[in-house]
């Protein structure tokens, strides 16, 4: 009997050992998971920021392409000819299309890059006698400090925040000018990418289809086709808006800035069609480098700009704008400020160029996400036999209207 109960109690004791070493193991894996993942992440975020700038030459890239297809697709439209149908290939309409819009831009540097180079030139000339009289302006606030009777510890607050700001203004110009002048040895990465365009155009359909192979048959498979359609239309829609916008603004500046008298209303012009393309800021920047710099020669001139450049803001913003981008993407305006400064926190210019189409991208993937949870949710229906699947796919493809796709 005793023999029964030691043996007994001695199984009781290694199943215990064994169970708390189970235990520990499982801990440990947990604990060399979590391990492994942070490792991975970190890797991918170091990976990510190594190739940073190719990133963002794809991304350019790709709007390039954007803006390219709708060219291409007109050309690619079937004609009669004889009675007989034709249509273009997709390669000779991108090499008809590329020939044009390198042709056009060839010839408008011909003819406004010297005018546009002269007033550089005169810009940079000038701009230390501008530095000199932002400057002596400090100095006519001592009239206010005795008109308004201030303290003189407050006159010297004012004073010594001013210089700090002109300062300030003058090391950023000097920074910037800088990078700009960094930014040179990029220039020949600048061919790739109508290159990289040109086989994106070319091989979008093929990308598409490998892209959705990605995904298991059925209703997976037809939400990530829907996914990539509303994304497509989303970023076509905000793309050529924005670049219609640039052209739009930098002409109508470019010729407003002349009636009104401005000082180098080319470089202003084409500087506010090209930061335009930055919401937000850009238009800001625009109008603070205009008023600031007409207010050298004239104040008068200044307020006619300020005047004219809060106009055209508003018939962009409200009229113009809302019509090119059609209904393409919708952002409430709070979430597009909050993706700007997110943006450039995180990326800089690059993060401000690319918040909003980061963003868009987002809101449609929650969106879809949410359709599907009310269908009974994504994870349910990866647990569906795919026979079920398959049923659900043909209901709902039934009731869904047929989609096309584009570039």
């Amino acid at each position: 009997m005793n023999t029964t109960e030691n043996s007994g109690q001695a199984e009781a004791v290694a199943n215990a050992v064994t169970t708390v070493a189970r235990a520990d193991w499982s801990q440990s894996r947990t604990i060399l998971r979590v391990i492994i993942i942070v490792l991975a992440v970190a890797a991918a975020i170091w990976m990510l920021h190594a190739v940073s700038g190719v990133i963002l030459l794809v991304i350019l890239a790709i709007f390039f392409a954007y803006i390219v297809s709708p060219l291409v697709e007109f050309l690619r439209r079937p004609f009669k000819l004889r009675g007989s149908q034709y249509a273009m290939s997709r390669t000779a309409a991108l090499s008809l299309v590329y020939l044009s819009i390198f042709g056009a831009i060839g010839i408008t540097v011909y003819l406004v890059l010297p005018r546009l180079g002269e007033q550089l030139t005169q810009f940079a000339q000038q701009a230390p006698a501008y530095l000199v009289s932002a400057r002596d302006r400090t100095k006519t606030l001592n009239d206010l400090y005795q008109h308004y009777q201030l303290p003189p510890a407050l006159r010297e607050s004012i004073d010594d925040a001013v210089s700090r700001a002109v300062t300030a203004a003058q090391q950023y110009a000097v920074a910037e000018m800088t990078n700009v002048a960094g930014w040179v040895v990029y220039i020949p990465w600048l061919a790739l990418i109508p290159i990289l365009a040109f086989f994106f155009l070319k091989e979008a359909e093929v990308f598409r289809r490998e892209a959705l192979l990605i995904f298991p048959r059925g209703r997976m498979r037809w939400r990530a086709d829907e996914f990539f359609q509303d994304v497509n239309s989303a970023l076509a829609a905000y793309i050529r808006a924005q670049l219609s916008a640039c052209l739009f603004i930098g002409i109508i500046c470019i010729i407003g800035f002349y009636i009104i008298g401005v000082p180098y209303p080319l470089m202003l012009g084409v500087l506010a069609g090209l930061l335009e393309f930055i919401p937000l800021i850009g238009p800001v920047l625009v109008g603070a480098i205009a008023v600031l710099v007409t207010s050298f020669h004239s104040l008068g001139q200044s307020a006619w700009v300020l005047v004219f450049l809060l106009v055209l803001r508003m018939v962009q913003d409200y009229l113009v704008y809302p019509r090119l981008i059609g209904h393409g993407i919708h952002l409430h305006p709070l979430a597009i400020i909050l993706a700007i400064l997110c943006g450039a926190e995180v990326a800089g210019i690059a993060g401000i160029f690319l918040a909003i189409p980061a963003v868009a991208i987002v809101s449609i993937g929650y969106r879809h996400w949410a359709e599907d949870r009310g269908t009974e949710g994504l994870v349910a229906n990866l647990l569906k036999p795919e026979s079920q699947v398959v049923t659900v796919m043909a209901t709902t493809e039934s009731a869904e209207p047929e989609r096309t796709s584009s570039p």
